[in-house]
């Protein structure tokens, strides 16, 4: 008989690459890693991996058996939806993760009504890049978690995993006041500059990013390549408050979604919509999106979520 823990190992070296970061990820060590993966393959009764150099690799028999993994993997979540809500009464941990625009914005308000219904719940929130929450959901870290995906950045689709819409948010270029031309009417829809052109009009000024390997950077980058231009980056700061106030001193420009523009905007910054979006999901592992704390969890946000944004049209 197969042992699930160990074919969880194999799902996780299939999705990583290497025996390292599994062991990093599952705080094991390497050697265990191998030995348990080892098992699996006397267990199977036929290679799983092989060497390649210093790495290993699936072979087609370990890659069947991945897809058999997914399966049972959801099928065990489900189980444990099942059984949780035959339990009634919700209780315990809920682990979520979420980005800072979410969590400041969205987060506590669904916080504070899933307590009022479900006072057992333990909800305990950490800020996740998206980029990083499929490989917390698979390890187990996390149970549910806010992502997002922009136009220029979509989401890949991520075996072991599902999601479901939630919002979707507009897009500004924020720009110095002092240095920006007024648009002739607003944003490109309603006959303003088009988003090509409102972007390659800072195409020699200093720009302002996310740092490297985040969503929010590459969305960035993509759009200013797609005006034609490469932008030249300044400053690195993911805190979209900082950047707002940064751009107000001349530092630079930069692309930010609606719900990072927070309160009154500072006179010295002006707001020019695009016609990008950002589209947030909640993610969870396939199978546990009727579990009912993720259930739950999901339902207070919706809840939460701003009416300019629950209007918004998912998926476009």
């Amino acid at each position: 008989m197969l042992d699930v823990r160990r074919l969880r190992l194999l799902r996780e070296l299939a999705r990583r690459g290497t025996i390292a970061a599994v062991a990093e990820a599952l705080s094991f060590s390497p050697s265990a890693v191998s030995q348990q993966l080892g098992t699996l393959e006397r267990e199977a009764g036929l290679p799983l991996l092989e060497r390649t150099g210093r790495g290993v690799r699936l072979t087609p028999a370990g890659q069947n058996l991945v897809g058999h993994a997914e399966a049972v993997l959801e099928r065990l979540e489900r189980a444990d939806a099942d059984l949780a809500e035959a339990r009634g009464g919700l209780a315990g941990a809920l682990r979520i993760g979420a980005f800072p625009t979410a969590t400041r914005a969205i987060v506590p308000a669904a916080l504070t009504a899933l307590a009022r219904r479900h006072p057992g719940l333990e909800p305990m929130v950490s800020e996740t890049d998206p980029a990083a929450v499929a490989h917390a959901l698979r390890a187990g870290d996390l149970d549910v978690a806010l992502v997002h995906e922009y136009d220029f950045v979509p989401a890949e689709p991520e075996p072991g995993l599902a999601t479901e819409p939630l919002y979707v948010e507009a897009m500004y270029l924020a720009a110095p006041a002092a240095e920006t031309p007024a648009p002739p009417r607003g944003p490109a829809e309603s006959g303003g500059p088009d988003q090509g052109t409102a972007l390659r009009t800072h195409a020699r000024a200093p720009w302002i990013t996310a740092t490297p390997g985040t969503l929010c950077h590459a969305m960035t980058v993509r759009a200013c390549q797609a005006a034609g231009f490469t932008p030249r980056v300044r400053h690195q700061v993911d805190e979209f408050a900082t950047v707002l106030a940064l751009v107000a001193a001349g530092q630079g420009v930069a692309v930010v979604p609606q719900l990072g523009v927070t309160g009154p905007t500072d006179p010295a910054v002006r707001l020019t919509r695009l016609l990008m979006e950002r589209r947030t999901n909640l993610a969870f592992r396939s199978g546990a999106g009727a579990h009912p704390a993720v259930a739950a969890f999901g339902a207070a946000l919706r809840a939460a979520v701003p009416p300019d944004l629950a209007g918004s049209r998912a998926g476009t």
